[in-house]
This record gives structure tokens, sequence and C-alpha cells, in this order.
């Protein structure tokens, strides 16, 4: 059982400005001291209040007095974060899980140590939550990991982070996304941002943070400050689109609903990805695999990349992540982001003041180690470490930076500076105070009526009109449908006849995925296309050929389609989106509002004419940034 204790605030003015504000503490293990009628958790167990455990002392001096107690074996499991998984029905589990890089598949190693192993052995403390759970079980899973924590030594509480759970229509991909279908379902970044509304994206981090929390989730591998001005690039759909300005717009407002306006027990410290900018991915391709591993910057534009950055550390983001790329012609070492001492170094932390957290990517050190593919794995980490790394992201392997110390190759002080970093994150979301979450406000809080009802009007506010021709839409009351890809019985309620022969139709809907093949389509070093496959559009000419077509597509990059426009009275562009919303913008219950985030080429000759590193380069765009199109919202 978790004892919660807390302390009432006074009512006079007077005692409130001179007494602490004590803190909920939740305790397991440990016991709770009370001193001059405050109350403290006796993390170590010895009977006193040590400095790190005194709440009244900023994280700096709590972080500096917990270092000096820890055994290098111990700060060494700082600097690394693997995957956790589950055990049956939200317990923690105790086996641990080899594998090979899903991307790069080499030799095994250790993906997801048992809980036990990890706590007591490695001395672990930040941990990748991967497993789609419902939130009771969610809750319960971490709390059992935080009450194993708070049995070790020090008693330092874990860190759980997750990649993005909110986004609706996201399909799970190892490291990248998870389906995170229990959370409120919002559209993707793309559609955040195709909102123009920074009110609206804070609001929806300030929601998906409470829902991260409610659950014991503290932590997130997000938000995406990338530009992505290569079209091409099999990770654009995770961005806020092509331009600089508007994602720097719309970070700093993610930045804020996650974090607050500083971190605090309901606080999601953000890792912010992948400095300084993959969006110029050379040829598209991307740098999970070794034909993608190069950025290059033909239009010598890698300032334009770094506005988004300067806002992330402006906005006091805790943790940056470093991609697995390399800088191709920028800096004198061509080796991957984590690796080169220019890039984290003398770039992140020297010029643009960054003092957080330095996460690398997972699996630099065996799957994507570009530029030090000769290095030993041990040699890895002394590189990437001596270049300004903190923590090596999706690691169990503490012991090759314990090794490094013992051989004289990395000085301990040096491992102090990153412990110190990472801890003070850890203290000042409050974990060393209270941990634990309650399972049953998990399940009142997750997807909640009201985070739904947001997530609606975020969904309709993305929906993007590219085309209107001979004013198709808004759809007329009672004018005979025919849908494809969507469920006819949902269109029907909205007070439309439909029918299943589109030669019978007013008007023809059909709603199309703009990706099948999905984010493994990297791996082929095949130069990549942003035509639609012809099984595809086949189909929607000859339905445009039978009643006027209203073409609507789920986009997760930039399309090549002039031939389906011809064909098409409407265009609509969609990032995530209901039936229902995307029917209540169709049907003018809500007046279209979103602004295509990034231009549609008009050929794929364009395309490969186009500079990666350079915005909105293509010749005659068929559409370009910031087009959309609106109309009245009709009375209900």
């Amino acid at each position: 059982m978790i004892r919660v204790v807390f302390v009432l605030a006074c009512a006079l003015s007077v005692f409130a400005q001179t007494r602490p504000v004590q803190p909920v503490i939740g305790a397991r293990v440990a016991n709770v001291l009370s001193i001059d009628g405050l109350l403290f958790k006796d993390l170590n167990k010895n009977g006193k209040l040590d400095a790190y455990e005194d709440w009244r002392l900023s994280p700096e001096a709590r972080a500096n007095d917990l270092v000096s107690r820890m055994t290098l074996e111990e700060k060494a499991g700082l600097m690394v974060g693997p995957s956790l998984m589950p055990g049956a029905n939200g317990t923690p589990s105790e086996q641990s899980t080899y594998g090979t890089n899903p991307f790069n598949p080499g030799p095994l190693q250790l993906v997801s140590p048992g809980t036990g192993e990890a706590l007591n052995r490695l001395h672990l403390a930040q941990f990748i939550v991967r497993a789609n759970l419902p939130p009771r079980q969610m809750a319960t899973w971490l709390n059992g990991v935080q009450e194993a924590a708070e049995r070790t030594r020090l008693g330092i509480p874990p860190i759980f982070v997750t990649n993005p759970r909110n986004h609706l229509g996201a399909a799970a991909n190892f490291g990248i996304m998870e389906a995170g279908g229990a959370f409120s379902q919002w559209p993707g970044t793309l559609g955040l941002a195709a909102t123009r509304d920074a009110k609206l994206v804070e609001d929806f981090a300030s929601i998906a943070a409470r829902e991260y929390v409610s659950v014991g989730l503290r932590g997130a591998y997000h938000p995406t400050a990338d530009v992505a001005t290569e079209p091409r690039w099999n990770r654009f759909g995770e961005t806020l689109g092509e331009d600089a300005k508007l994602t720097a717009e719309m970070l700093g407002a993610l930045i804020r609903g996650f974090q607050g306006k500083s971190l605090g027990p309901g606080s999601v410290a953000v890792v912010v990805k992948h400095f300084p900018g993959a969006g110029p991915a050379s040829g598209g391709f991307d740098a999970h695999f070794a034909h993608g591993k190069n950025q290059v910057y033909p239009g010598n534009n890698l300032e334009y990349h770094l506005l988004p950055w300067k806002t992330a550390i402006q906005e006091g983001a805790a943790m940056i992540m470093p991609y697995y790329a390399v800088a191709s012609g920028v800096t004198k070492e061509a080796v991957g982001m984590s690796y080169n001492r220019e890039i984290v170094t003398q770039l992140l932390r020297e010029k643009l003041g960054f003092q957080g957290v330095v996460n690398s990517d997972t699996g630099i050190s065996t799957g994507m180690p570009w530029g030090v593919e000769k290095l030993s794995v041990k040699e890895r980490y002394q590189k990437a470490i001596e270049a300004g790394v903190d923590r090596m992201g999706g690691d169990a392997t503490p012991n090759y930076i314990v090794e490094l110390v013992k051989e004289g190759k990395l000085q301990e002080a040096r491992v102090d500076e990153s412990a110190r970093r990472i801890l003070r994150i850890h203290l000042a979301l409050g974990l060393f105070e209270n941990p634990y979450v309650n399972p049953d406000e998990a399940e009142r809080t997750v997807r909640k009526k009201e985070f739904e009802q947001e997530a609606m009007k975020a969904q309709r506010k993305s929906v993007v009109v590219l085309q209107n021709r001979d004013a198709v839409l808004p759809l007329r009351p009672g004018v005979k449908m025919y849908v494809q890809g969507l469920d006819a019985g949902v269109a029907a309620r909205y007070g439309y006849v439909s029918t299943t022969e589109p030669e019978k139709a007013d008007v023809c809907v059909a709603k199309v995925s703009a990706r099948p093949e999905g984010f493994m389509a990297g791996r082929s070093s095949k130069p990549i296309e942003l035509t639609l496959p012809g099984e595809v559009t086949a189909p929607l000419l000859e339905l445009a050929k039978k009643c006027p077509l209203v073409t609507v597509m789920h986009l997760d990059r930039p399309l090549v389609i002039p031939e389906l426009a011809r064909a098409s009275a409407g265009v609509v562009a969609t990032f995530g989106v209901s039936d229902e919303a995307l029917l209540d913008v169709l049907t003018g219950r809500f007046a279209p509002a979103g602004k295509l985030p990034f231009e549609m080429p008009s050929s794929m000759e364009a395309v490969r004419l186009q500079l990666e590193d350079l915005p909105y380069d293509s010749k005659d765009p068929l559409f370009p940034f910031g087009h959309g199109l609106t109309y009245p919202a009709r009375s209900r």
C-alpha cells in the first residue's frame, strides 16, 4: 500500500510566506521523516535527512549531494536507457529480452532487462515504455517498478519515457511511434501545424501530459523539431512541416504544454529530436539505414534548420536528442551527430547555450554507428560521451562506461557531469518525493470525455480543403453520396442519402491513405517516389468518370497527384481525423480552417531538382505551402 502523506496549506498569509510548501510524499518502502513539522522521504534508509532527500533545497544542490554518494556503477547506470517490458496483468517482469536492431540487424544484445536486473545490477533510472496497456494496468505496472526502485540502496526513482501516443491513425513503429489508442486521439503533428493555432497545440500537449502523468509516464521522446525540407524523407509525417518559423512556433507551444513554465510534479520532460534537424536527408533516405546516413546542405541552409532549436532551448527543453546522420560537409569529422563534438558540444552547448541532458538516439552504439563503424562498442561509448552525450539511448550496457573509467580512458568527473544533469530532471519532476500514481485516477483521466471533445475540435480544424471546383463543398443536405474508405453508416447519420452505386450518386467521396507501404520501406536503396501506386489511382480515376469526386487524402508527407487533382472536383488533405470530424467539415457543420504545412509538388522531376535543405523550392507546386480554402459553416 502507498503511504501518501501531505500537510494542508496554512491559511495565514504570514505563515505561508515563511514556511515551505509541503509536497505530497508517496512511500511504499522508505520511512517518512518528520522534521520541524515537515515530511521527508528517507530514501537511503539511514534514519536521517540527507541533502538529496531535502525537497527544500534546489535540484542542483540535491543532485550534487546525491552524485557524491553514488558508486561509479550507479552513476554509469544513469547514462543508458533501454526499453522495459511489463509482466502479466500489469506486473513488473523479471524476464530479460535479447534481440537485434530491427533496422540494421547485428549480434544479439540485451534489449529489455528484467526489472530486478535493471535496478539492482545495472542501476538503471530511465526506461522507454513501448507497451500499449490499458491505463489501469499501465499505472499498476509502473508503480510496481517504482516500488522496486525504492528498495534500492539510494532509492532513486526512474523516469519512464514514451514515443507519441495521442495521434489518431498512427501505426506502431518500433522507435518511432506507439499505437496508444487508449489515449485521447488528436491529429498528427502535421495536422497540429495545419491548424496554425499555437493555443490549441499547447492545450493538446497539456492534455497529453495529464494523461501521461496519470499513468506514470514522465518523459516524452518527442516533440520533433526537424524542419522537413526534403519531401521524400521517410519521417516527414512526424514533423511540423517544412517552414522553420511555423515549426518553431508550434514546437514552443508543445514544450510549454508538456513541461509547463518549469519542471514540476505535473510535468512531462521532453526529449526534443533530432538535433541539428534531420530534415535535409540526402535524396530523402533516412539515417536508420546505411544508405541514408548523410544529411546534406546544398543550399548552405543549416542556420534555417537551427531556428526551432533556439526556441526549444529558450522554452527550457529538458533533453535534446541528436540524430544518427552524418552532417556531410558541415563539420571536420564525418561521423554521426552523437559522435560529433562540433555538433554536440561546440554548436548545441557552447553556441546555442543548451544546459540540459543530451540523450542519443536509440541504437547508435550497435545499429547505426555511422562514421565509427571501425570502432569497438566500448570505443563508441567513449567517443559519444567525449562529444557531449549524457545518455546512450536504448542501451543496457553501462559496464562499458565503468570499464572506460577504470582503464583511465574516461574521466570519472565527466561521468559525474552527466549524472548531475540527469538527476536534476528527476528531482525537478518531484519523483523523489512521490513517484506513484493512482490507478483509479489514471482510468478516470485517460481519454476522458472533455479531452476527446477538445481532440475532435483539433481534428476538424486540421482538415485542409485544397480544391473545391464548382463549389462541390460543402455537401448539400440530402445529397446522394457514394462513399469509399469512409463508414457509410456514419455518413448516413449526417442526413445524406447513401448509395452503393456510384453512377446513381450526386457526389462520390473517397478517402485514401498516402503511404500504405509503411516506414520500413526506407530499407530499400531505390529512390523514393511520391506518386501513388497505380492500383490506388486507377480506381479513383475511374470513379471520377461516374460522379463528381471528392478525394480525401490522409497525408504523412507531400504527394505528387496532378492527374488525380485534375480528375477530382474536390481535394481534401487530412493528417489523422475520424470520419465524424471529416464529415463535419465536408458537410459544412464546421468551416474549414486548415492550411497546408508543406507544398505539394507538381512532378517528381520538380522534387528531384529541389535542394534538400531549402523549404518550398520545387518548381510550380500544385498546391503551395500555406494553401487552404474555406467556406462558411452552415447552421445545423
